[in-house]
């Protein structure tokens, strides 16, 4: 008894010590939240400052607080699309806000799309006659095409501006499930059949290099199209060229000035002193430490207009999973319930469902069409606005609306069905493993990833996979009013950006969000000057809210320097890489996935290493 009693207290102890930690993270971070950002009485006026040192995302993911105490979820800090743009729209009428800043020290992005969509919101900013103030250590692709834009391109001495161009590689694993012995069993349809070639080569075929330097080249002048029309003086080319040759003997900030790449070399301070100087600075602080006020603060004192007509925006985010999901992932279940709502809402007159996604599940991608149509059905006009990435079960999902909007550097199509299951009868052949059975009929125990899959299973899937193919093919045709044969043309798995998938008729128009947004209104008969936009989405728990104080920037890189940045935004689409590999592998048998639309840092998850790919598999 005596023992019985010790271990007893023991446990005790332990509920107890794990209750205290909860309890001091929670109101260690309650208080952080309280008396940090977030706060309306941190509001001094004079500048509104968006401190990007992170990601910026259609849709933020939701933060577990389990995961988050563990050391999980998102690896960078993660700015809401929408709420940028919002307040970059209000701060323009704001008489308030004399400025804004742009420090991009530490920013990673966040898709071509949805950075042209907040670089038309700084345009409004200095049209309305106030200045964008822009400043950071380093600028590369994602942080150029919002500084492009700005008044003013401060850049520290020590710093730099180099721009890389999307590419880059990419895991093939072929020769790795070789050497453990994983026999991957793929099924597919189509001449074009890139799509699950990191499963059964060890790089890319002919066709797919030339497919993807295609995309990755449309993406490339799209980009250089928009900085150069925001910021004609700049002289890119020569810095495109050759970097080293043009730094050589000057270093790379003052070629980027002498290139009028950016405007002016100074550091922190000085760039700080000269923001107070127009704004007033906080003697307390010092003499650089401008009146500011930061985007949480600014957004809860500046509340979306509640009047108006209203016309709901139901987001798909992310892969597409069977069920429910949280923000940051498209559950089936969940967007359903999110359609049905708004069609349940008697103050919606429209819905626009924005997606940026690159697919998943096609049970769940059919659940959505579905609940689409449905709206339909009801007599509410549906626009869909396609974001970074509307590929595949994104694309099978928009067949049910009225219109589709993209923009040129969208990514889309990728109109195409693979089955894919792993099976381990090599792998525990090498340790002396077999395993043997009785069956009732050809398809007991299948598929069976012990013994492989029989020849009776592999024909039954790829049945399957050739159905659901011709179900997509035909979805598309009679949904875009094109003859079948030119959908199987331009379908097979290949991916296009927005200027292509438009000429080939895969999407209507190109346009924002706020595009789709007036066209609704104007098919429901609103007026297109008092819309009310109702985002129909589940609300963030309260235990996450506050734990969200505790996001882990220290995942993010640690130096402020162009090169550290780089090589951390890289190593998180490495990761993330890694992470959809093993999704794959372990996700439904049947999926409606792109393989070849490119990985968003703020996909990568701490957890997201190498070794994910056989954790998953073997679990």
């Amino acid at each position: 008894m005596g023992i019985l009693k010790r271990i007893w207290r023991g446990m005790v102890a332990l509920k107890d010590g794990l209750a205290l930690i909860a309890l001091v993270l929670f109101f260690g971070a309650l208080f952080t939240i309280m008396s940090g950002s977030g706060d309306p009485a941190n509001m001094r006026g004079g500048a509104l400052l968006l401190d990007l040192d992170g990601v910026i995302v259609e849709q933020p993911e939701d933060i577990d607080p389990l995961t988050l105490i563990q050391g999980g979820g998102p690896s960078f800090t993660q700015y809401r699309a929408s709420d940028v743009i919002r307040a970059l729209e209000v701060a323009a009428k704001d008489d308030d806000i004399k400025t804004v800043v742009l420090n991009l020290d530490g920013f990673m992005g966040g898709g071509q799309v949805i950075l042209q969509d907040v670089a038309a919101a700084i345009d409004k900013v200095k049209a309305a006659k106030k200045p964008v103030l822009a400043y950071a250590t380093g600028y590369y692709d994602d942080s150029y095409l919002l500084a492009a834009h700005a008044s003013e391109i401060w850049l520290n001495p020590m710093g730099a501006a180099l721009f890389a161009g999307p590419g880059g590689s990419s895991p093939y694993f072929k020769g790795l499930l070789d050497q453990y012995g994983v026999n991957v069993k793929v099924y597919r349809v189509g001449k074009f059949k890139s799509f699950v070639e990191p499963f059964t080569r060890d790089g890319q075929s002919n066709e797919a290099r030339a497919a993807n330097q295609e995309l990755v080249d449309a993406l490339w002048g799209d980009w250089q199209s928009h900085v150069r029309a925001a910021r004609p003086s700049a002289n890119f080319a020569a810095l495109l060229k050759d970097p080293a040759s043009v730094a050589a003997g000057k270093g790379l900030a003052r070629s980027a000035l002498d290139l009028k790449i950016v405007d002016k070399l100074a550091d922190e301070t000085a760039f700080g002193k000269y923001v107070a100087g127009k704004v007033g600075a906080d003697e307390d602080e010092g003499p650089a430490d401008y009146n500011r006020t930061d985007l949480a603060s600014y957004l809860i004192a500046n509340p979306e207009d509640g009047s108006g007509d209203g016309v709901a925006v139901v987001t798909i985010a992310g892969e597409i999973v069977d069920g429910e999901a949280g923000a940051g992932s498209a559950g089936g279940d969940t967007v359903e319930r999110h359609v049905h709502a708004a069609i349940a809402n008697d103050d919606v007159k429209a819905l626009v469902v924005r997606i940026d996604s690159p697919g998943g599940s096609a049970l769940a991608s059919e659940k959505m069409r579905l609940a689409i149509q449905a709206a339909r059905a009801k007599k509410l006009p549906v626009i869909v606005s396609f974001g970074n990435v509307a590929a595949s079960g994104g694309y099978w999902a928009a067949m049910a609306s009225d219109k589709i909007y993209a923009e040129p550097a969208t990514i889309t199509g990728s109109i195409g069905v693979f089955g894919i299951i792993p099976t381990f009868e090599n792998t525990l052949a090498k340790y002396g493993v077999k395993s043997d059975g009785v069956r009732t009929t050809p398809l007991s125990g299948q598929p069976d990833i012990l013994a492989g899959t029989s020849p009776e299973t592999d024909r039954m899937i790829q049945a399957s996979v050739e159905d659901i193919y011709g179900r997509f093919t035909t979805m598309v045709a009679a949904a875009r009013k094109l003859p079948l044969a030119r959908v199987q043309e331009v379908a097979q798995g290949r991916v296009w950006a927005g200027g292509a998938a438009r000429q080939i008729g895969l999407v209507d128009a190109f346009g924002s969000i706020d595009d789709a947004v007036a066209e609704a209104a104007k098919r429901a008969g609103l007026d297109t000057k008092n819309i009310r936009r109702i985002e129909i989405e589940d609300g963030q728990g309260f235990l996450s809210w506050v734990l969200s104080g505790f996001s882990v920037r220290a995942e993010q890189p640690g130096s402020k320097d162009l090169i550290s940045q780089m090589s951390a935004r890289n190593q998180a689409l490495a990761f993330a890489g890694f992470r959809d590999a093993a999704r794959v592998m372990t996700g439904p048998a049947v999926q409606v996935r792109c393989m070849s639309c490119p990985s968003s840092p703020a996909q990568a998850k701490p957890s997201d290493r190498p070794q994910t790919l056989f954790s998953g598999i073997f679990k």
